[in-house]
């Protein structure tokens, strides 16, 4: 068991080591990061979700519901409470309190799952958990998180204005209605390549319209790099400051790694169902955070070390808790 874990999530650490390595080295920095991740997130990331989605089929994606619903709850419920919580009870920002909530609520299947499940579970068996977290993520959680953090980020941009203009000059242009002003943010989210790409390759799945394979293999090229680049980046961010142990960081990585998939196995057996949908769902939302927390951290400019750390401390942990969930569910 110990060798089928390290094979699913060794390369994860090694990537993330090897852009320690390089920020130490001084061969990358800051900078660098900042460009690898804008690459990640306008080009990769998108062609991978785009190509890893229309590669299903509606018939794949509706053949196990409970499957579908365990994700769905285990996603998109487990984000609200969290969200919640960092809201209500830590007091956090609204962006900071979606990045929490991602980080808690939404494993790196994009990036890594054919990766892990398919060592975990077998590359035809791995197919559709892949497919079902990552429509249910992308579609989600991560535009959900974009939203958030635009319009925390305007509101804190606002907020700076109207100080440095309190003994100004009354020309200022009026603030647009709430209304208008969501409005606008919901259009800016939507038009993220990482947000409609897979909501395109959803709607062409369900019209049941199928591209050439030769043209979805030609979008794999640089949609494989995405997973490598991000968490090399991540590494890259980790190095320029310092790796952080506060109990935020390691509360919400436990959420993560542990209560996550823990409420989802606890819940699929009381509810008497077994395997394989209990270890499909249960080893899907075991795999650690999504490295794409780290990039939304630098494009927005919030809590970056705080959050490559929680991502570098969820991989880590992962050696033990995905074994841990392994053994339960087997």
């Amino acid at each position: 068991m110990l060798r089928t874990i390290l094979g699913a999530l060794l390369p994860m650490v090694v990537t993330f080591l090897l852009g320690l390595m390089a920020a130490w080295h001084h061969d990358f920095g800051q900078k660098e990061a900042s460009i690898l991740n804008r690459m990640v997130l306008l080009y990769a990331v998108p062609l991978a979700l785009f190509a890893g989605t229309v590669t299903s089929s509606r018939a794949e994606l509706s053949q196990d519901l409970p499957l579908v619903m365990a994700l769905c709850v285990g996603t998109i419920a487990f984000y609200g409470a969290i969200f919640l919580l960092a809201r209500l009870a830590f007091r956090m920002p609204m962006g900071i309190s979606a990045l929490c909530a991602l980080t808690a609520s939404a494993p790196a299947v994009p990036f890594v799952g054919p990766a892990v499940l398919g060592d975990l579970l077998g590359r035809p068996n791995a197919a559709i958990p892949i497919a079902v977290d990552s429509l249910i993520i992308n579609l989600t959680v991560v535009p959900v998180t974009i939203l958030f953090l635009a319009l925390d980020t305007t509101g804190r941009e606002s907020n700076g204005s109207r100080s440095e203009l309190q003994d100004g000059d009354s020309s200022a242009q009026p603030r647009p209605s709430p209304l208008a002003f969501l409005s606008a943010k919901i259009k800016e989210t939507v038009r993220e390549p990482m947000v409609w790409a897979p909501v395109l390759a959803f709607v062409i799945v369900l019209i049941g319209f199928r591209i050439p394979e030769l043209l979805v293999h030609s979008l794999y090229m640089l949609g494989h790099a995405s997973g490598g680049v991000a968490i090399f980046a991540c590494g890259i961010v980790l190095a320029s400051g310092r790796i952080m142990f506060n109990w935020h960081i390691l509360f919400f990585v436990f959420l993560k790694n542990i209560v996550q998939p823990g409420l989802v196995l606890g819940g699929l057996r009381w509810l008497g169902y077994g395997n394989p949908t209990v270890s499909d769902a249960v080893l899907t939302t075991a795999i650690p955070a999504m490295p794409i927390v780290v990039m939304l951290a630098l494009q927005y400019r919030v809590v970056e070390a705080e959050a490559a750390s929680a991502v570098f401390l969820s991989v880590i942990g992962s050696v033990i808790t995905m074994g841990i969930f392994i053994a339960l569910t087997s």
